[in-house]
Order: structure tokens, then C-alpha cells, then sequence
């Protein structure tokens, strides 16, 4: 039998110890109920009150306070209300949850590069152990660096991967790491309820079936589970093996693309302030088009002297050039002047987008820029308040569904229009909606008035019908309706019963009619 040679033996050892060194080890870094931090934050809340974060109607998130009243993640918000009446409602903002952890994952940035987020609260990066000196001694590094950029509420979790990382991190103590040995991962995760699997689907029919733990899970046969579950399955089979092998891919941190000037001595009047940020502003445009990008929102902030900031953000309808930013100045500086002299002046993109999905077509597919310029001289005129564009809302009534907003602004809805609207008019929606409902008459064939019962029946079929005051009784050619509509029943003082109706004219007018307390409105024509 032929010995192998000494340098071979040496070679496949140094593999070995290579391959067991480039184990990559995960540190994860998990933030509490981050939608409830990033929803309190601007208002001013403390998280030591009851706090829930709502999304579709139900609890997303909530506080250690309202779980000690006992809101659950999932309960619908009377449910929530029933259980801590002094429950602060708040609504889930994704953007804000994102903008937010922007500070965390600068602040690990700063000590280790290739960060990768997860989801807003939780991040995931390999573990430095080489350069600090061991994992536990990186975990430390971690954690003092968040307490001093300000992050106070946080867990550390390491582990082979970032499933038994993230679940470490759920034992740990606030301020703390949980480690699992190398090659630990099934073990740990052997222990813990089948529901810490985020697919409630599989995990009722899994408890159906008599499996309670990730232990069980794990128990079945790869083959078996891919047949029975399916491809999302056999992953979830993999995590609970604790065969997770996920590479962590770090982000690209944000481009840095703030611009600002400072005046020295202070300037006291509109127009030199104007005219020293021009530059600025064309440094700002020209800094973003050599990376291919556009700003289409944009902060504007003026400092004085005495410390006072002003600060505004400004949206546009296709994207800023340096003469609509320095026109934004100058409305922002007339409209909320300056209580002392200004020294510096910021401007600070809050959304940039890709140059390429704004640009011009081959046929001249994009705003006429003649129609935006033109807007703009209005709105310099009149004020940016004074010029209104219509967006589309959720509502039941015409009425309800428009929202009107500054020219060039993208204000976000206050109700979804994608939402379901139980009582909204179905389409196809009227084209023109009054200002405010016109008073109307409807009559029966024998000319008495029309109206609806408390249970949505009606006394008579409409058969005239006079729009306005002035307008003279017209015959009715068909209807349509009535759609009985109970709002706010839970409020008395806003609690309405209506009812809808759709009325054409012998001369081809259609109009969408409400009743109310036996009184006829128009609320909307269709042209």
C-alpha cells in the first residue's frame, strides 16, 4: 500500500482547518417592537405607555405595557380597546420604520463594515471575533456603540446562522448577547414552539398534526416534507434543522448627498439668501446626476443665529432642477420668514430615484415642461398653498375619495383606495363632484315625496326629480338603488343613515342623489 506523501497530508490539513475557519459565524442585532419606536418617536410618546401599531385593522405591534394589559400581535382594535382602554392608537408607517433604522445601521457601520438589514429592527452582520478578540468581546464592542449613538433597547444574538442567531437574540437580556456554540444551531432550536415559524398556514396544519416544536419538524424526512409542503416548506425544514446557510449580503450605505452654505455675516433679507444658494443648489443637482439619480423630495432647512430652525419638505411631480429648488427657497423663506438673521441654510434629499425612469421618451412621453413651468410662475404668484392638484383617497362618497394637495407635493393618503369600502358607490365614479351637495326634490308618480325607510325600503318609486333650487321638476327615465349606507354607528355624534341613489333624466342627465333624514342632495353629476 502506497504511504501518502507528507506535503499532500500537510495540504489537506490546512484545507480542513481553512474551511472550519471560513465558517462564517452571524451576529444579530434585534430591536424591539421597532414600528412602535419609529411610530412614537415623532409625536413624543414614551414607550412606557400602552402604544399599538395598527396595520389593516389589526394589531401589528404594540408596547411591553400594552402586553401586560394583554393586546396581542393579530387582535383587532376593539379587541385591543376591550382589553386596555387607555390604549394609544397609532397607524403603521413602513417608510418611517425604514428611515428610522437608518440610525442603528449607521451607527454598526461605524465599527464594522458589511451590515446587512433584515427588516426594520433587525440586522444582521458577521461576527468580527479576530479583531476584538472573541465573539463575546465583539458582542460588547456592539453594544457599547449602540448605547452611545442612543439605541437603549436592543438584544445580540450569534449563532451559525441567522435563523438561530435571531431567536438567540430573543433570550438575551436588553443590552445583552446570547451565543450558541458552533454547530449548536439544532439544538437550540429544537426546544422552541412550532409558531416561531412566520407562516401561520403550515403552523396550524403542523399542530393538526401532533407537531409542537421545531424538534418535530425537524424529525420528518426531507423528502417527505418537500412533497407534503412544497418548496416554502422544505426551507422552513432547513431553518428548523438549523441548516440555515444564508450569506449575509451587506448594504450599500446611502450616498451622502446633503449640500448646504453657510453665511457669514448672517443675512437678514430674502433675496441675497436666495441668490447665495443657487450654487448650492446646482451642486446638489449636478452631485446626484453623476450617479445617475434625481431628488424628487427634498427638505429645506434655514438656521439663524440664535439657533431657530425652519424646515420644510417640498415634493415635486417629476424632479427637482436647480431653479425649482431655488424657487422653493424663496417660497419657503416668504411664507415662514425668519425671526433673526439666517446663517445657514441646508438642502437635504429625502428620496431620490433613478435618473432613467424619469427621463424624456422617444416621443416626448414625459411632463411638458412648459406646463410645469408655467404652474410654477402661478404658484410664485399666488403662494404653493394656493395651487391645487386632486389625488385619489379611500371614501364611500365622491366627496370623501378626492384630497387636494399643493401643486407638485406628494402627500401620502390618509385612507387607502385600495382598500376595501363597504358602501361605496359602485363604478363607473361620477365625473364632476360639487363643492358641497345641492338640495333636491324627489317625487312620485302621484308628485308626492319620495323617501326610505329605516330598514332601506322605499315609500314610492322615483318618478320626478328636480336638481337645485331653481331647477324645474324633470321626469325620470331609470334609477337605480337605494344603497343604505350606517356610519359611525358606534358615535352618536357623528353617526349617519343614508342612502344612495343613481337618477337619469328624460334628457340623458345622470346624477348620483343622497337622502338623509327624508331630505334629497345631490352630491355628483355624470357627464
Amino acid at each position: 500500500m502506497n504511504a501518502i506523501p507528507r506535503h499532500s497530508a500537510d495540504f489537506h490539513d490546512r484545507v480542513r482547518r481553512n474551511d472550519a475557519s471560513d465558517t462564517a459565524r452571524q451576529l444579530l442585532v434585534w430591536c424591539p417592537d421597532w414600528p412602535v419606536v419609529a411610530a412614537a418617536a415623532p409625536l413624543g410618546l414614551s414607550l412606557q405607555l400602552p402604544l399599538a401599531v395598527f396595520d389593516h385593522g389589526e394589531v401589528f405591534a404594540c408596547s411591553t405595557m400594552a402586553r401586560v394589559e394583554g393586546v396581542r400581535r393579530g387582535m383587532r382594535r376593539r379587541d385591543a380597546s376591550a382589553r386596555c382602554p387607555e390604549l394609544t392608537v397609532l397607524e403603521r408607517n413602513p417608510a418611517s420604520e425604514i428611515r428610522t433604522f437608518e440610525d442603528v445601521l449607521s451607527a454598526m457601520e461605524e465599527i464594522s463594515a458589511g451590515v446587512a438589514p433584515v427588516r426594520p429592527g433587525l440586522c444582521a452582520l458577521r461576527v468580527p471575533s479576530r479583531f476584538y478578540g472573541g465573539e463575546k468581546e465583539a458582542a460588547a464592542v456592539v453594544a457599547e456603540h449602540l448605547v452611545s449613538a442612543g439605541v437603549w433597547d436592543f438584544r445580540i444574538g450569534i449563532a451559525d446562522d441567522i435563523f438561530a442567531a435571531e431567536h438567540a437574540a430573543r433570550r438575551a437580556a436588553p443590552q445583552d448577547c446570547w451565543i450558541i456554540a458552533p454547530g449548536g444551531s439544532a439544538a437550540f432550536l429544537a426546544v422552541l414552539p412550532i409558531g416561531v415559524l412566520e407562516n401561520a398556514e403550515l403552523v396550524t396544519l403542523l399542530r393538526r398534526l401532533g407537531i409542537r416544536s421545531l424538534g418535530d419538524f425537524a424529525s420528518l424526512a426531507t423528502r417527505d416534507v418537500l412533497t407534503r409542503f412544497g418548496r416554502e416548506g422544505a426551507l422552513l425544514h432547513r431553518l428548523a434543522r438549523g441548516l440555515d446557510k444564508q450569506p449575509v449580503v451587506s448594504r450599500r450605505p446611502p450616498l451622502d448627498m446633503n449640500q448646504q452654505v453657510s453665511f457669514t455675516p448672517a443675512l437678514e433679507t430674502v433675496e441675497p439668501i436666495v441668490f447665495s444658494a443657487r450654487q448650492t443648489a446646482e451642486r446638489l443637482v449636478a452631485e446626484l446626476a453623476y450617479h445617475g439619480l434625481v431628488c424628487t423630495q427634498v427638505r429645506i432647512e434655514v438656521v439663524t443665529e440664535g439657533g431657530w430652525t425652519g424646515s420644510r419638505v417640498w415634493a415635486h411631480s417629476r424632479w427637482f432642477a436647480a431653479s425649482d429648488l431655488i424657487d422653493r427657497i424663496y417660497w419657503q423663506l416668504q411664507g415662514d420668514p425668519a425671526p433673526e438673521p439666517v446663517c445657514e441654510l441646508r438642502l437635504l434629499p429625502e428620496s431620490v430615484e433613478s435618473l432613467a425612469d424619469h427621463g424624456e421618451g422617444l416621443w416626448g412621453s414625459a411632463l411638458n415642461e412648459h406646463v410645469e413651468r408655467g404652474i410654477a410662475r402661478l404658484q410664485g404668484m399666488l403662494g404653493p398653498e394656493e395651487v391645487l392638484a386632486p389625488s385619489l383617497q379611500g371614501g364611500r362618497s365622491p366627496h370623501d375619495r378626492q384630497v387636494l394637495s399643493p401643486w407638485g407635493e406628494r402627500r401620502p393618503t390618509q385612507r387607502n383606495p385600495r382598500l376595501p369600502w363597504p358602501g361605496a358607490i359602485p363604478p363607473p365614479a361620477p365625473a364632476r363632484v360639487f363643492p358641497a351637495p345641492m338640495p333636491s326634490v324627489v317625487l312620485s308618480e302621484d308628485r308626492k315625496p319620495v323617501s326610505v325607510t329605516s330598514r332601506g325600503l322605499m315609500t314610492a318609486a322615483p318618478a320626478f326629480v328636480s336638481i337645485g333650487d331653481e331647477s324645474e321638476l324633470m321626469p325620470v327615465d331609470a334609477w337605480a338603488g337605494p344603497w343604505p349606507i350606517d356610519e359611525l354607528w358606534w358615535d352618536p355624534a357623528q353617526a349617519r343613515q343614508v342612502a344612495r341613489f343613481q337618477v337619469t333624466g328624460i334628457d340623458g342627465s345622470a346624477w348620483l342623489l343622497i337622502v338623509e333624514n327624508d331630505q334629497w342632495w345631490t352630491e355628483a353629476r355624470y357627464d
